[in-house]
């Protein structure tokens, strides 16, 4: 096995929530509901809850698990039909994964264009607050970063791990090798009630897309 890359912004120590029940409890539901509303009106394609999905219908569905994490595997690959045989992630799997993660910020993520980057179109992309996608690599150029902070080799997960915040594991667990998937993530399945790294604020929401390249 080799050995893992870890990646600082998607592993921690545990936090522990200062915030009153009642203050918390209004943080979340908002972001829950900010959450369910953009994916079912604004997200594209719009997507339904997966209670409401009926089999064979092949529309597009989102999973929820956790308090809260959103989950959309791409259809493309959800339907695929030799997807049944592709390795699924577990408890007890090592997942090599390829991601960008993002603020959420109760609006549509745009992602690199399918032409290529160039200073036209670079504003009209979302700014990451972290990748290790090597196509991200010519937008962190043009953003003015630099680059030696930055690993682009892919993330070797180990799902037994401590550390790897709740919303990336419970988003990865299901998962098969090849799927491409986004995970919407209220605070307290990502970096809780503290302000981490200075530059993600206190109970920030964030989203994770990331595609499954290896499944162990």
């Amino acid at each position: 096995m080799p050995m893992k890359k870890f990646f600082l912004s998607l592993f921690l120590p545990a936090l522990f929530f200062s915030a009153g029940c009642s203050e918390e409890e209004d943080v979340l539901g908002k972001q829950k509901s900010n959450m369910v509303s953009f994916l079912e009106r604004t997200h594209r394609p719009q997507l339904i809850p997966e209670e409401d999905y009926e089999e064979g219908s092949r529309l597009p569905f989102y999973t929820t698990s956790g308090d809260a994490v959103y989950r959309y595997i791409d259809q493309e690959d959800y339907f695929n039909p030799d997807r049944d045989n592709w390795p699924v992630v577990t408890e007890n799997s090592w997942a090599t994964i390829t991601f960008t993660a993002y603020v959420f910020t109760n609006s549509a993520i745009t992602g690199l264009p399918d032409g290529g980057l160039n200073e036209s179109n670079f504003s009209r992309v979302t700014m990451p607050y972290y990748s290790n996608d090597p196509a991200f690599i010519t937008y962190f150029r043009l953003a003015g970063l630099t680059l030696g902070v930055w690993d682009f080799e892919p993330l070797e997960v180990d799902m037994r791990d401590p550390g790897i915040i709740k919303g990336l594991r419970l988003a990865l667990l299901g998962c098969r090798e090849g799927d491409r998937v986004e995970a919407y993530m209220t605070y307290n399945m990502a970096y809780g009630d503290k302000t981490y790294m200075y530059f993600l604020p206190k109970e920030t929401p964030v989203a994770i897309f990331f595609s499954v390249d290896k499944v162990e």
